[in-house]
């Protein structure tokens, strides 16, 4: 009967750190048979041993804790946890006074377009009506001539101020920051909540965002406020930019599995992410710059009509002035109303900047869908299943409904092919 001998075996220590110090025990089996053995028995028993190369075990077991530790990236000392936590609860006081501030702010600036509109169409309006009096009565009515030249330059000059700052933007602006602020709130709680796995990158993403939140929408109003009609409309940016590992254009030929991914659904988010370049995001730039278009028009027309319509005004009554001159200062009073109430009653303004969230929250899908794709480790992306559900409820759509764009991740599929858009929310 042949029987087994085992022996234990004591490696040294791997790795400087205190979690590591540690012995690693491996057992080296052998097989004793019986001496009395044909060659080809013995030969045969030869053949059945396991040949395990103690290297290549201690070097497997070496790239395990190494990976362990680099992922896992522990705290150190209690005193860096300590100013760590301490640095975090910071920024969460300044993102607590960041939302009152935006709130405040948001809702004054929304009474000024109610204030605004409300006021110069009732200075166009009365000026009309005095302008219409003074030219049915028989004598002339210097006081009436002046107040209502008064009133309609009173309303090209505050046209031309509220035009250049639009109030209704600037309110959306506001309302836009305080739900963000809101969100990067909650986060920094969460964070807070999980002391143990505070790490130091935490810190400095906190910061970051906090940051690309105050140049996406600045408090001030002079200087510092954002481009109301700018030449090129493009989405708002207000998250801090990530670093790509890879080009992620490249087709990777290995597939990642685990973590949650899988081929099915690395296929899934990048069709999703052509399909929300192709169609959501040109979609909503396009809106933009249509609206931004006709809003331009309406800021130029409506000061220079309320100009044209006081001097008019002066020339009622006057020989020059004939029979035109009160019909262009009553329709030119009326038209300014009606320009006014088009522009900021509608609140085009507040439209464009609607139009110009939109793809810029499309934008920053398409990023985090870039930055997951583009890390090779499928252990350092953010879990499958979590990133693809909260995708899903950013576009208003169910998980199921995602792989629907995988027949779309090929570069080489055309918009024509789309046939729906990736968001239903919006």
């Amino acid at each position: 009967m042949a029987s087994l001998r085992v022996q234990n075996l004591h490696l040294p220590a791997i790795g400087s750190t205190k979690s590591t110090r540690r012995r690693l025990n491996y057992c080296r089996a052998a097989i004793n048979f019986p001496s009395n053995l044909s060659p080809k028995g013995a030969a045969a028993f030869q053949n059945l041993l396991p040949v395990i190369k103690l290297d290549e075990l201690a070097q497997n077991q070496q790239y395990t804790v190494i990976t362990e530790i680099t992922k896992r990236k522990p705290l150190g000392s209690p005193k860096e946890s300590r100013l760590l936590v301490a640095k975090l609860q910071t920024i969460a006081e300044a993102v607590a006074d960041r939302v009152e501030m935006h709130d405040i702010i948001g809702r004054q600036r929304n009474n000024w377009n109610h204030l605004f509109l409300h006021s110069i169409n009732s200075f166009a309006l009365s000026a009309s009506l005095m302008t219409g009096i003074s030219a049915s009565l028989p004598s002339d009515l210097l006081a009436l001539k002046l107040s209502s030249m008064l009133l309609l330059s009173a309303a090209g000059g505050m046209m031309l101020i509220v035009n250049k700052i639009q109030p209704s933007q600037l309110a959306e602006e506001q309302r836009n920051a305080t739900r963000l602020w809101k969100q990067l709130g909650r986060d920094i709680d969460q964070m807070l909540s999980k002391k143990s796995n505070l790490t130091k990158q935490d810190v400095n993403l906190a910061m970051d965002k906090v940051l690309a939140l105050d140049k996406a929408y600045p408090l001030p109003l002079l200087p510092g406020m954002l481009e109301k009609f700018p030449e090129h409309v493009e989405p708002t940016c207000w998250w801090p930019k990530k670093q790509k590992k890879q080009n992620p254009t490249q087709v990777k030929q290995e597939i990642c599995e685990g973590n949650g991914w899988s081929q099915e659904l690395e296929e899934a988010m990048a069709g999703l992410k052509n399909v929300l370049k192709m169609k959501d995001e040109s979609y909503y730039v396009e809106l933009g710059k249509l609206v931004l278009g006709i809003n331009k028009g309406l800021a130029v027309s409506g000061p220079v009509i309320a100009g044209l319509a006081a001097i008019a005004t002066g020339l009622v009554d006057a020989p020059i002035g004939g029979s035109w001159a009160p019909v262009a200062s009553v329709v030119g009073g009326a038209l300014v109303a009606v320009l006014n109430t088009f522009e900021h009653g509608a609140q085009l303004g507040m439209i464009f900047e609607i139009f110009r969230n939109c793809p810029g929250l499309y934008q920053k899908i398409q990023e985090e869908i870039d930055h997951n794709l583009s890390e090779p480790e499928v252990e350092l992306r953010e879990n499958g299943e979590v990133f693809a559900t909260r995708v899903a409820l950013q576009l208003g759509r169910s998980v199921s409904e995602l792989k629907d764009f995988a027949v779309f991740a090929s570069p080489k599929c055309k918009v024509e092919d789309m046939k729906e858009f990736a968001s239903k929310l919006f």
